[in-house]
């Protein structure tokens, strides 16, 4: 199945170091198309695609079925700021958040709390982007690393 999506959103995918094997935190997924492109690109990778709105997930789910079969993608209703991994789950590799206001400068409080909880989600070397860049800026963890 093919998936569209918005040139700005298509750039930002294509400027990401996606590879195959990579597990990905999409932060703030919406209705995930976003995400399904992504889980389409990294073969036996995952992505988790989170969101804090429970209609978003619903809809993201809804329009996801065969990338949710196939193991390759998954999605978690949590505030970004409330984000842990579960028992079992492998870090992350890469996050990418596109217009969450906790990260990009609009909710600045939220944001301590949300680079926190991203650090500590992804690998040692575990990079995070978000939007605001041409197209993505890099967010440097270092001091949110244990």
């Amino acid at each position: 199945m093919t998936h569209t999506l918005s040139s700005r959103l298509q750039a930002i995918v294509e400027a990401l170091p996606l590879r195959p094997g990579l597990r990905v935190l999409e932060i703030g997924c919406g209705p995930g198309a976003m995400a399904r492109v992504m889980a389409a690109g990294i073969g036996d990778g995952h992505v988790l695609a989170i969101d804090r709105s429970a209609r978003a997930i619903a809809q993201a789910e809804t329009g996801s079925r065969a990338e949710l079969e196939s193991g390759r993608l998954s999605f978690r209703q949590v505030d970004v700021e409330a984000f842990e991994l579960r028992d079992g789950d492998a870090p992350f590799d890469i996050a990418i958040a596109v217009r969450v206001g906790a990260l990009d400068g609009r909710h600045p409080k939220s944001g301590e709390a949300a680079r926190r909880r991203i650090a500590a989600a992804l690998t040692p070397g575990g990079r995070l982007f978000i939007d605001g860049g041409n197209p993505l800026r890099e967010i440097d963890l270092s001091a949110y690393r244990q």
